[in-house]
């Protein structure tokens, strides 16, 4: 049988005990070792991998020994319990012992779990384990998790108070990381709200966000919109040090600056809805302070510094960008 989307994720949280097997596969394997996990805990249970009642495979092996499959599905453990073969890094050469396996299983039997990376529709794997009548197949592809997976996730932290703004912020979150990372974030967020009884609000997920090289762009940015000439020197070192070029500097500082003309220009429009929370209070608050004159100075500012990085200019990039940065910054004052 084959699975998708919600479906797919709800199978894999409450997949069937009494099916013959399970195919996952994607080009991602972050997302296909995290459903993994998933389903392998809901299948034998938190002990099951203590008390022997999973058996781990490689493909080659596999492929090179077919028997250890049928050996490892049948096999009895000391301890009482469902029981899972894992088969991972698979490919179609193991189909033929796959096939074996499924048609020698019986219920009492291991549950035949198996990963693979990017298969194609026509691959002998996913059709096999698309026709047999109890198995289950789930291609997993690179979308971001939808709202009932990130509620999900929040609820097996024991968050399930969520403000609107911060569930916004979350599938907004969720679109920027990776599986792996977004996870260790919503557990990082219900550590930090623990004993908290008030509702999750999009400052606690700002504040619990993992640093990015984006996020201190911003830091520089904000820095200039604020007139805090004094911290641009040092900031810039350290993007400097890790790469960052200016040109991006010039892009993101022109972005804001527009984003603060937008906002004094017309406070309920376009570029309003796209911020929330203190974000939004803190942009309003500059766009305020500059002024719509001041803030068209500021983007042409920006714009002739975007042109001179661009062309043949001998002058040393970041420091040029550094010079703009602050006459910004003193233009605010």
């Amino acid at each position: 049988m084959k699975l998708t989307g919600a479906a797919g994720a709800a199978y894999c949280a409450k997949p069937d005990p009494a099916a013959a097997g399970l195919l996952l596969y994607g080009q991602d394997a972050m997302r296909v070792s995290l459903r993994r996990q998933e389903a392998i805990a809901a299948l034998i249970g938190p002990e099951g991998e203590a008390e022997m009642r999973l058996a781990r495979l490689s493909g080659g092996d596999v492929r090179k020994e077919p028997a250890l499959l049928m050996d490892a599905m049948k096999a009895q453990g000391f301890f009482p319990g469902p029981r899972v073969v894992f088969v991972e890094e698979a490919t179609d050469t193991i189909a033929p012992a796959v096939t074996e396996a499924f048609r020698d299983w019986r219920p009492g039997d291991a549950q035949i779990l198996v990963t693979a990376g990017g298969l194609t529709a026509k691959s002998a794997l996913v059709k096999l384990f698309e026709s047999h009548p109890t198995a289950r197949c789930l291609g997993i592809y690179d979308d971001p998790p939808s709202r009932e997976e990130i509620e999900s996730t929040l609820g097996k932290s024991g968050l399930r108070d969520i403000a609107p703004e911060a569930m916004t912020d979350l599938l907004s979150l969720a679109k920027e990381l990776d599986p792996g990372d977004f996870r260790q974030t919503v557990e990082k967020i219900a550590l930090y709200k623990w004993g908290d009884g008030t509702p999750l609000t999009p400052a606690d997920v700002i504040a619990m966000a993992p640093a990015t090289v984006d996020a201190e762009v911003d830091d520089v940015v904000e820095a200039v919109a604020e007139g805090r000439g004094a911290a641009v020197g040092q900031l810039m070192r350290r993007l400097e040090g890790q790469g960052v070029q200016p040109v991006t500097l010039c892009i993101f500082a022109m972005r804001h600056f527009r984003t603060l003309h937008a906002l004094v220009v017309d406070p309920r429009g376009p570029a309003s809805f796209r911020l929330r929370g203190p974000r939004k209070d803190r942009a309003m608050r500059q766009a305020e302070s500059w002024g719509a004159r001041r803030l068209e100075d500021a983007l042409a500012l920006l714009v002739e510094t975007d042109l001179t990085l661009r062309s043949a200019s001998r002058a040393p990039a970041m420091a040029l960008m550094e010079r703009a940065l602050i006459r910004l910054a003193m233009m605010r004052r």
